[in-house]
């Protein structure tokens, strides 16, 4: 027996072992039968559970889609700054209502009376990422007389 010989069937046998343990598929050649004339391949029904993951995981459609910040002014001023989600599902058109909603909030907190809308404003950012929609306003809160 030469030396050749050995290391040419050592290597060949590492190399098929090799070749078996580490070649081998991640996900296997499976069908999955739904139904008597319905099955899909394992292999899609993974690579689609990945998608819709990714998907969920970017859209989140349980997150607010409106960040609101405040800042209060003098003279019962306050001043709001909305900024909507980067990728979003809906609501692009509820920037009022929102403001509107947390300007009353803040009324009733306060325990003032009513407000007044004295500047409001929308628009749109633009990144790399996408745009995003912003909306801004400065109300005014007035005690109710009596």
């Amino acid at each position: 027996m030469s030396a050749t010989g050995i290391a040419g069937k050592t290597t060949e046998v590492a190399a098929k072992t090799t070749s078996t343990i580490i070649g081998g598929p991640l996900i296997p050649d499976a069908v999955v039968q739904l139904g008597p004339s319905l099955s899909y391949p394992l292999e899609k029904l993974v690579y689609w559970g990945v998608y819709v993951g990714a998907a969920y995981l970017i859209l989140d459609p349980l997150a607010p889609n409106w960040d609101i910040q405040e800042a209060r002014f003098p003279e019962n001023h306050m001043h709001f700054r909305l900024n909507m989600k980067r990728f979003y599902a809906g609501g692009a058109g509820e920037a009022r209502v929102i403001f509107n909603r947390r300007a009353k909030e803040m009324m009733r907190a306060g325990g003032f009376g009513s407000y007044e809308v004295v500047e409001y404003s929308e628009g749109m950012e633009s990144s790399v990422l996408g745009s995003q929609r912003t909306a801004e306003g400065v109300v005014r809160f007035t005690k109710t007389q009596g």
